[in-house]
């Protein structure tokens, strides 16, 4: 066995080669980047098309868009699986990151089979992620007829996240700056977006933690929008064909290095298993069944809806002068073409507000200090900055009730982004603005709009809160990828929908409410400290710390929290 010096020794003389090799590395020059477009005039000539045509047809709908909330995972997961088997012509999907593992795996065969069919696949990810394991997505670029491009890439090695944040560390600011989108579209006619990404913990299938998501399957014109805003990505410089940075030679050594793994990893679980009494992933309650969403008896709301969505510039492109930030918003004009209505209009005022911040965010900020009577938002991360607080604090000034529904320390899975929330609660609580934090320990969660799946065993499953939801006035529901922090105001792409909607606005409400009561700490401010009330029905008593969390993790955030800017949290 070798010696400490040694062992030390060994890693540093590592560590200094891979700074060395590392600081040589760079992006390609001269990138080929063919245009290429959502196809045109997708209300008929397809299957899908067809469909939402009949279906709104048969409803007698006023309204060109509609849309259903996907809470559940085999919701969410079987909407996808639709819109794969029934793409003709093309299949669209932008997203922050997609996890290699069970639930993408069976994607992925899908999009294999599309393309072989003839759909054009185009996948355009950022490229924070693909490090590892998760590098094993990129072989989608080497299928006929799937293109695939990587946003915003950082040069270096793929054998781990730390070597290529190493390898950018001159340019901190790009490795802050993320394509945090998501879409998943389907001949130019259905699409879906939201909170999810793709993988286990995002459809309910994750032996350790599940995310709380939710999600909107759209249907109509909408979705031309959302595919403008996915072309203006696909043909943005800073968008790069993964073929300009990562060769098939490179992709078949991720593979073998990826099953050597595998293996030790069967070893040790063999080893393991006997007399341990744990579950495998096999005898886990399933979340989701893998069959597709039937869209022919999905229950669409057609609304007038308008979409916001950040320019690609507000990450700035290599050959930008002073490499500046140029942030734009991008909002779509209401659908509704039977004549002008009381909602279209609303919805048109409403986006024209919006349309007076520079981004996603500050479009909703504009939104939220309009507000006439309620509302209530979902944001797993909720770093208030100025511009937040000032929002609220001109609602609160006309008795707006604000109701904020997030992670407590315990279900975050990011716990240095509590701190930035943290720091602001007693001022908010003061304000007059009703917190709920999420309890993390409940592994048959049925969270706000579904089911959060995994395992019914208890303890076994740790709940997330991912979703991202705002509801104003009873009327306006938001659903969409940005959270309610600094992060997305000023560093990520977002990208949301508006809908104007009674019907859904009441609909996510009471989910929501229901999650606060039953599923959801209650912070309050007594006598001038903290105290959790705990969730209806619960058998819990009240706390005053952060409840289900470890006395080191709340020491550890009290000591290096006060260090941490917002801004980067």
């Amino acid at each position: 066995m070798p010696s400490s010096f040694q062992t030390f020794f060994r890693r540093s003389t590592a560590l200094l080669a891979l700074l060395t090799l590392g600081a040589c590395a760079q992006l390609p020059q001269n990138v080929d980047r063919p245009v290429s477009t959502a196809i045109a005039a997708p209300a008929t000539g397809t299957a899908l098309a067809d469909l939402v045509q009949q279906r709104r047809q048969a409803e007698k709908a006023r309204y060109e868009s509609g849309f259903l909330l996907l809470g559940g995972p085999q919701a969410a997961y079987g909407s996808r699986l639709a819109l794969i088997e029934g793409a003709q012509k093309t299949l669209d999907l932008q997203y922050y990151t997609i996890h290699a593992d069970a639930s993408t795996g069976r994607l992925v065969r899908g999009l294999r089979a599309a393309a072989e069919r003839g759909v054009r696949v185009r996948v355009l990810l950022d490229d924070f992620h693909t490090t590892g394991r998760d590098a094993l997505v990129l072989g989608l670029a080497f299928i006929p007829n799937i293109q695939m491009r990587l946003f915003n890439p950082l040069a270096g090695s793929r054998d781990s996240t730390f070597s290529r944040l190493l390898n950018s560390i001159d340019d901190a600011s790009r490795i802050q700056q993320r394509m945090h989108n998501k879409l998943f579209l389907a001949d130019n006619v259905l699409g879906v977006t939201g909170g999810r990404n793709l993988g286990d913990a995002y459809f309910g299938n994750a032996t350790n933690g599940n995310f709380v998501d939710v999600d909107v399957l759209a249907a109509g014109p909408i979705v031309q929008d959302l595919s403008r805003s996915f072309d203006s990505y696909w043909n943005n410089e800073r968008a790069y064909p993964v073929q300009s940075l990562v060769t098939r030679e490179e992709l078949q050594a991720m593979r073998d290095r990826a099953k050597r793994a595998d293996q030790e990893l069967a070893e040790e679980s063999t080893r393991q298993k006997e007399g341990a009494g744990a579950p495998t992933a096999e005898q886990r309650a399933r979340a989701w069944d893998e069959k597709p969403l039937d869209l022919r008896t999905a229950t669409f709301v057609w609304a007038p809806a308008v979409m916001l969505a950040d320019k690609p510039g507000k990450i700035p492109a290599d050959s930008d002068p002073g490499n500046k930030k140029a942030p734009g918003l991008v909002v779509s004009r209401p659908d509704d073409k039977a004549g002008a209505s009381r909602g279209a209009a609303s919805l048109e005022a409403a986006s024209d507000l919006a349309a007076s911040g520079d981004t996603v965010v500050e479009g909703l900020l504009q939104l939220i200090g309009q507000a006439r009577t309620d509302l209530t938002i979902i944001s797993p991360y909720f770093v208030p900055g100025k511009d937040m607080l000032q929002a609220f604090s001109t609602a609160r000034a006309r008795n707006v009730r604000i109701r904020v529904l997030t992670n407590s320390l315990a279900s975050n899975d990011a716990p240095v982004a509590h701190v930035g929330y943290a720091r602001h609660r007693e001022a908010l609580l003061k304000m007059g603005i009703e917190l709920y934090e999420l309890r993390s320990e409940q592994a048959s969660f049925g969270n706000v709009f579904g089911s959060s799946g995994g395992s019914s065993a208890p303890g076994e499953s740790r709940a997330m809160l991912h979703s991202k939801v705002l509801v104003m006035d009873g009327r306006l529901l938001v659903v969409g990828s940005m959270n309610l922090d600094l992060r997305s105001q000023l560093q990520n792409t977002e990208i949301a929908l508006l809908i104007r909607s009674n019907e859904l606005s009441r609909a996510a409400t009471e989910q929501i409410e229901r999650g606060m009561s039953e599923r959801s700490w209650h912070v309050e401010l007594v006598d001038g400290s903290l105290v959790w009330r705990a969730p209806q029905g619960s058998g819990l008593k009240d706390a005053t710390t952060e409840p289900d969390a470890g006395a080191m993790l709340r020491l550890m955030l009290k000591l290096f929290g006060p260090l941490a800017p917002d801004q980067l949290l």
